[in-house]
């Protein structure tokens, strides 16, 4: 009896909950139908009956059938997502692995079959059958999502699923190959100009000048077709450049050989002519990226010239060249031109602040004295910025002498004071840098950003004010103080001149950036000397200024026993990790090893005193430091750089040296487009 009741004996339509639920209700609805029908009459009764039993017997077949379609169509969808699925493991365009827990292979597709060949793969380990395929199965084995692998000369779209051992490969080679097309046929634009056409040219024959001009535009032509590149001259000593990103690769790889052709040949004919070349890339708009690279070039101008700057947008540039030094300017009209903006700059301002960079040294301090003065020839209140807590020894001997002097001791205030005394209307004159990260009060020139003038002598970095009033930055320069000596004849002659202690404080800068006239000394820096010399320059005062204490002494002794060599020509000196040193006696002892028999470079690492590793680098100008040390995040000139790191010891900044020096650094790779 219990078996004749059983769920396989229902009718098929009772075996679904769902249905039997509605069955159960129709009955029991129709069952008090019926005895209601028979309460008030027994013929109303059988003929409530009758009619209720045929209705079940016709919605019970109805049930009935619809529960055996119902139960075919999922049999029959069963039936063909189960052969789908295995159609599309066999079929679909990409290529499917399953490992066993041996790491042999249980199963391969068809479709990943093929790049195997005839070969025989199943029940083999990978590692026998192809070791690279092995290999990228391990290093993306714990990868989140796809990543897009070469192998066997094609790409691939690659994902491990390490939980199910199963590994699955799409080839994407034809979506590489039109990606790829689209990033080398991408729009570059490039700026070349002469920088010293005009001076070369002055002194030279009208048919002297037609063989330059035809000689250079034959070379530039030349590189141009050799590239697939289009170039147009746009004036004597400009040029416009269009290419492709292939193309601008191409000419990246080749280190830009076009600046030693030219510099080379036409040094050879004693007329040194030497170019420099902004290029932009990667954006969309034409305008934007002309703008882009009117300022890359730019910043190779400002950097000193006979280099390249690449760089796109929003991204950090690329240098190339810079192997010589910048040669000095033959007509000082630039300089008297700046001195009148200078004087126009500040007769709509007031009051004026000039700051050099943190811990300033006599180059920095001697400018800012020498701002001051041309602002008081033009009445104006000047105040120099300075933290007089954290300063050298020789600038704290000259401030000690300023106190003979009240009306200029009295104009020294501190970067607070600065902050509480500026308007709107202030200028801020930044001496010795460029870099706003630099200043002695960063926060005083985010206020006054849109109010700012530069003097520097160092070449132009990748950091600089967006919006400066008025830039004079001139790298063939020995010193800030010398840019700033040739502006006082272009002042009033009425006024006040530089005083005494003045002149001996911008002396004592260019005297020491100079290394005593002997490195980075052009016609003007003596020119300049000169002047200062007749202003009231005191040589003995100098010398007080610039004397060394012994510990100072015996550190920097110390510090060159500790010198190593790399590539035999290059020295490193590493302090030790506990030790401070002063700034200054790292400068000294690698200015010292220089004057060491076979050394071109040096390069002194050391702790400073405010936990940062300080690296200062020099050469004798065969070797650019500049370009070594904006790899490590500073800058400075060609033979002269130095750079600060946070957050690492001198071990780590010296291996990172090393690296670099040993052409190890990524930098040295061409990024591609």
């Amino acid at each position: 009896m219990d078996g004749f009741f059983s769920r396989d004996n229902l009718p098929e339509f009772l075996r679904n909950k769902r249905l039997r639920g509605i069955a159960l209700f129709i009955m029991v609805l129709s069952i008090a139908g019926i005895v209601l029908a028979f309460l008030f009459s027994w013929i109303l009764g059988v003929l409530a009956l009758a009619a209720v039993v045929t209705s079940l017997v016709f919605a019970f077949n109805t049930m009935n059938e619809i529960s055996a379609d119902m139960n075919r169509y999922i049999a029959d969808l069963s039936f063909r997502i189960n052969r789908g699925e295995q159609e599309a493991l066999i079929d679909m365009p990409v290529g499917v692995m399953i490992f066993g827990d041996n790491d042999a292979i249980e199963w391969v597709n068809p479709y990943l079959q093929r790049y195997f060949g005839d070969e025989a793969v199943l029940s083999k380990r990978l590692g026998d059958i192809d070791p690279d395929l092995e290999q990228l199965i391990e290093s993306h084995a714990n990868d989140e999502g796809a990543q897009t692998v070469t192998w066997r000369d094609r790409q691939f779209s690659f994902l491990v699923q390490k939980d199910f051992r199963a590994v699955y490969l799409m080839e994407v080679t034809h979506f590489t190959q039109i990606e790829q097309r689209y990033e080398n046929e991408r729009i570059a634009i490039g700026q070349v100009f002469l920088d010293n056409y005009d001076e070369i040219t002055q002194s030279m024959t009208d048919q002297d000048i037609s063989n330059l001009r035809n000689y250079v535009t034959n070379e530039l032509s030349a590189w141009a077709q050799r590239f697939g590149m289009y170039l147009k001259r746009l004036d004597d000593d400009h040029f416009l450049v269009f290419m492709y990103a292939k193309a601008m690769r191409a000419v990246e790889s080749d280190k830009f050989s076009i600046l030693d052709t030219i510099r080379e040949s036409t040094s050879k004919q004693n007329f040194p002519l030497t170019l420099s070349i902004g290029i932009a890339y990667g954006g969309a708009d034409l305008t934007r990226l002309a703008d882009q690279a009117q300022s890359n070039l730019d910043l190779a101008l400002g950097r000193g010239g006979d280099q390249v700057v690449v760089r796109a947008q929003d991204e950090e540039a690329r240098f190339y060249g810079g192997k010589t030094n910048p040669m000095e300017k033959r007509t000082r009209v630039r300089a008297r031109m700046i001195s009148q903006a200078l004087q126009e700059l500040m007769n709509q301002a007031d009051p004026i602040f000039v700051q050099g960079h943190q811990q300033p040294d006599m180059d920095a301090i001697g400018a800012c004295l020498g701002i001051r003065r041309i602002a008081q020839m033009n009445q104006k209140t000047c105040y120099i910025v300075l933290d007089q807590e954290n300063v050298h020894s020789d600038v704290q001997r000259l401030l000690n002498s300023l106190r003979d002097y009240p009306e200029i001791y009295e104009s020294i205030i501190t970067p607070e004071e600065a902050l509480s005394k500026m308007t709107k209307q202030s200028l801020l004159v930044m001496v010795d840098h460029s870099k706003p990260s630099l200043s002695i009060s960063p926060a005083l020139y985010e206020r006054l950003e849109n109010r700012v003038m530069i003097i520097d002598h160092h070449r132009r970095g990748e950091e600089f004010p967006e919006n400066p009033m008025l830039v004079y930055i001139e790298p063939y320069a020995s010193s800030t103080c010398e840019l700033i000596t040739e502006m006082f004849e272009y002042q009033s002659q009425e006024s006040e001149p530089i005083n005494k202690i003045e002149a001996t404080a911008m002396l004592t800068g260019i005297f020491i950036d100079t290394k005593s006239f002997s490195l980075r000394t052009g016609s003007r820096t003596f020119d300049a000397a000169s002047y200062l010399r007749s202003a009231g320059a005191d040589s003995v005062q100098m010398q007080q200024f610039m004397k060394e204490n012994v510990d100072s002494y015996l550190q920097r002794n110390h510090l060159i026993e500790l010198v190593s060599f790399v590539k035999e020509d290059l020295a490193v000196i590493a302090g030790e990790e506990d030790e401070v040193y002063d700034s200054v006696t790292a400068a000294q002892a690698a200015d010292d090893l220089l004057n060491m028999s076979g050394v071109d470079a040096s390069f002194v690492i050391t702790k400073r005193d405010d936990g940062r590793i300080g690296v200062s680098a020099r050469s004798m100008g065969e070797i650019n430091v500049q370009v070594i040390m904006e790899k490590m995040g500073g800058g400075g000139h060609l033979s002269s750089g130095a750079t600060q790191i946070a957050d690492s010891t001198v071990s780590e900044v010296k291996a990172q040296l090393v690296a670099i020096l040993n052409g190890e650094d990524e930098a040295e790779s061409v990024p591609s487009a």
